[in-house]
């Protein structure tokens, strides 16, 4: 039975060019936004069992401390994440009825197991926050436990769903219906393991890095004592040990593009003629089928791609103009996460030196500024590499199936619909941003924590 909803907005022309950019800045906004608390809850709570860990282990109540205070934060991360992925999951069915309404029998899979795997995580967060003390220390360590696993799975089970779209399996079109469904061969397409890996290890890098950005800031407002150098050395460590990673898990990325979407690799580099020997660029504007101003490293995109000098590069001349991403926002997206990236690596190797020479993290202010935007960074890095995925596959919502403008919702008024979500996030940055201050210095740390400062320390 068709509703009288539904039959207006089928009989509804094609959107407007206003609707159609105010449906994507909007699904921008709420990913770009969402995605950061999502990469904190699945490397938070991590983080914070660690610290937890290491304080039953050593008896050293300043890691014990900094677990009580992260585990706070946590709860308030995850209640705004919360209200962020009810909106995201709203805006898939509202803005974008062409994907939902003909593929959702498809990739629904990921996002039911994606629901299971939020309500586990969401029960074990109340388990955790309310039993410091009334669990042993045992029992109360392996009840955050559910909580790593289930945030990764969350991070997982999401991230394939957007696999498929870069990469279609599962189904097949006859007389333009989906038919011969199979959900799991859609969940597990030739796109999920490089994707999913990067993500989930750009979550633990935005969230150590992030992390020990604020006691980094501490560090040069003087506070030098032990409690903060932990704050610092312990999420820096999980980052620093995941960057290097990172960086090879990028290069599988980078050669599954070439191998699967030359298109969205010619973007990311700049290449409009196809040939052999392409160089690799640095920097540079796309201006009337040419990429200017860039630094050319000889036969490095062909290397890179292909570990061949030589290999063939396909350019963007054989691609239709109206088939072609926006160069210069996927190049410099590109460009961004690799430079980012690339900082945080050296940064990492800086804290390696010093730690395997000193036993301990460098001394110099310089360090502790680095420390202090290494957050920001990584936050840039995991954006920019967002913006790669997502405009890179451009002009398709599913890769060479279903086109953007066929797959947003036709009805008109989507303008006001993006003014009104973007006055939601304003309140709700603003409110996390007040809370999480709030939380910082309600309870002045001690210059020397004992046991009773500890033990004092209320989580909820």
């Amino acid at each position: 039975m068709v509703t009288p909803l539904l039959a207006a907005v089928s009989a509804a022309g094609p959107a407007t060019p206003a609707d159609l950019g105010a449906a994507r800045m909007q699904m921008a906004l709420s990913l770009g936004w969402h995605i950061v608390l999502a990469c904190l809850g699945v490397g938070m709570p991590a983080i914070t069992l660690l610290a937890e860990w290491r304080g039953h282990r050593t008896g050293d109540v300043h890691y014990r401390l900094l677990a009580r205070r992260w585990a706070k934060a946590m709860g308030v991360l995850f209640a705004v994440g919360a209200v962020s992925g009810t909106i995201l999951s709203f805006e898939m069915g509202l803005l974008w009825p062409g994907l939902m309404g003909t593929y959702g029998e498809v990739i629904g899979l990921p996002f039911s197991l994606e629901g299971i795997a939020f309500f586990i995580e969401a029960i074990f967060i109340g388990v955790y926050l309310y039993a410091w003390d009334r669990l042993s220390p045992g029992k109360h360590l392996l009840s955050g436990v559910p909580i790593v696993l289930a945030g990764v799975a969350s991070a997982f089970f999401v991230v394939t769903a957007n696999a498929w779209m870069q990469q279609p399996t599962g189904f097949a079109l006859r007389d333009g219906k989906v038919v011969a469904v199979s959900p799991w061969a859609a969940m597990f397409n030739p796109a999920t393991p490089p994707q999913t890996v990067h993500m989930i290890l750009a979550a633990f890098m935005v969230a150590g890095y992030g992390m020990a950005s604020v006691y980094a800031v501490a560090m040069l407002r003087g506070r030098r004592d032990r409690y903060h150098r932990l704050g610092l050395l312990l999420p820096m460590t999980v980052a620093a040990i995941v960057t290097p990673f990172q960086i090879g898990v990028g290069d599988w990325a980078a050669h599954f593009v070439a191998d699967y979407q030359p298109v969205k690799l010619a973007a990311m580099e700049g290449v409009f003629a196809s040939g052999r020997g392409v160089p690799l660029h640095l920097g540079g504007i796309a201006v009337d089928g040419e990429l200017k101003y860039a630094l050319e490293i000889p036969y490095g995109l062909s290397l890179l791609a292909h570990w061949d000098p030589h290999a063939a590069i396909q350019g963007l001349n054989v691609i239709p103009p109206a088939d072609r991403p926006p160069v210069n926002v996927v190049h410099w997206g590109f460009q961004i996460m690799v430079g980012m990236g690339s900082a945080l690596l050296l940064l990492a190797a800086w804290l390696a030196v010093s730690w395997w020479r000193r036993r301990d993290i460098p001394r110099t202010a310089w360090f502790a500024r680095a420390a202090a935007v290494s957050g920001v960074a990584a936050v840039v890095a995991l954006e920019a590499g967002w913006v790669v995925t997502e405009v890179g596959r451009q002009p398709w919502t599913v890769f060479r199936v279903l086109r953007t403008v066929d797959a947003v919702n036709p009805a008109p008024g989507l303008v006001y619909g993006f003014a009104l979500v973007s006055a939601v996030y304003v309140v709700l940055t603003v409110a996390t941003v007040y809370v999480l201050r709030r939380l910082a210095r309600d309870v002045p740390v001690p210059i020397a924590p004992q046991e009773p400062d500890v033990a004092g320390y209320k989580v909820v």
